[in-house]
């Protein structure tokens, strides 16, 4: 049997910026951020609310106190908390985070405490799951035992092309659904697709100014979305 089936697609964006041009680019979705280049930062509050009130985007935002490691203190967490409540305030309609303990599990316990803060936003457990120290299937029913809605990873390897093999495996065995990310373009998002069974894709679709910072491409973005249009899978 053939079928058709839309891809929904989450571009990364780091700005306001970027977020417009997300828009012009004809996505819907965006996961917005800042300081991509260290793997992405809480955003300010006035960014959330541009994205939501005024560009009218389904924002998904980043909760991320600080670069570097998923295990957060005590005080770090607080922050994270109070980070989501103002993202609730602000509409958003996702917060995007992960935690690990200090041996590098899936934070089960922390986790679902956010979660049950975030409603009625959905929770997506971001590539914190790629760094976690426990077999990929071992880790998504830690994050299902969280009860997050949705896992970004990109198979516990660089990209999610590499990790194809493992992004697969996850499809379906939880209810948490399964989203690629790492390395997605327009040129390679339909093999990664119809290789993984995934129906969520995350790529930042950006280019490199001449300051050396990253904004999101418009044009970029359009040939994601046209590409993602109708994809379907032969069984």
């Amino acid at each position: 049997m053939y079928f058709c089936s839309m891809i929904d697609v989450e571009i990364c964006c780091n700005s306001i910026a970027s977020a417009v041009a997300a828009k012009d680019g004809c996505a819907d979705r965006i996961e917005l951020c800042r300081d991509l280049e260290c793997g992405g930062l809480t955003p300010t509050d006035e960014a959330i609310a541009y994205c939501t009130r005024r560009l009218g985007l389904r924002t998904h935002v980043l909760v991320r106190p600080r670069a570097g490691n998923f295990c957060y203190s005590e005080y770090e967490q607080m922050e994270m908390i109070a980070s989501i409540k103002r993202c609730k305030e602000l509409g958003a309609a996702a917060v995007v985070l992960g935690l690990l303990t200090e041996d590098g599990k899936v934070d089960v316990e922390v986790t679902r405490r956010m979660v049950q803060l975030a409603a009625p936003m959905e929770v997506t457990f971001h590539r914190a799951f790629d760094e976690a120290q426990q077999d990929p299937e071992e880790a998504l029913w830690a994050v299902a035992s969280a009860r997050c809605d949705r896992l970004l990873t990109s198979g516990q390897r660089y990209s999610a092309l590499e990790g194809v093999g493992v992004i697969r495996s996850l499809v379906g065995v939880t209810g948490v659904k399964i989203m690629a990310g790492s390395g997605v373009t327009p040129q390679n998002v339909y093999r990664l697709v119809e290789a993984s069974g995934v129906r969520e894709v995350h790529g930042s679709c950006k280019k490199r100014l001449d300051d050396g910072s990253f904004v999101t491409d418009a044009a970029t973005v359009r040939q994601m979305i046209d590409r993602t249009l109708y994809l379907g899978s032969s069984f």
